[in-house]
């Protein structure tokens, strides 16, 4: 069973102050004569050193979430300059067939006229 004496010693081992919170948050000291106080206290003082720990973690969370929305916003970026072009590499394609098909057309059309141009030099 822990004395009094030992609760008081461990109470007074712990920082009195926290600067995560309010003044009026703070842990108030114990009546050393009491151990319910002392025990209050002690309470107290872990609660603090959890609110601080999680006040860390949500700073830790927020800069780590605010990374992400960075690089989400550059993966946004990168997405339409991907799909700007991939509609720029299907219109030059279409275009690419379209004056492949015209220059197969116009060759066809001159291996006709100088064979209609033969034809007409055999003839005469």
């Amino acid at each position: 069973m822990r004395s009094v004496l030992t609760d008081v010693k461990d109470a007074e081992d712990v920082p009195q102050t926290f600067p995560d919170l309010e003044q009026r948050l703070q842990p108030v000291p114990p009546c050393r004569s009491l151990r319910e106080s002392v025990q209050v206290y002690k309470e107290h003082c872990r609660m603090a050193r959890e609110f601080h720990q999680v006040k860390h973690d949500i700073a830790v969370l927020e800069d780590r979430k605010r990374k992400l929305l960075a690089e989400l916003v550059e993966d946004e970026k990168v997405a339409a300059e991907i799909a700007r072009l991939e509609e720029e590499f299907r219109r030059l394609t279409e275009e690419n067939r379209t004056l492949v098909n015209v220059h197969n057309e116009r060759t066809q059309q001159l291996e006709t006229l100088c064979l209609t141009s033969r034809m007409t030099q055999d003839s005469s």
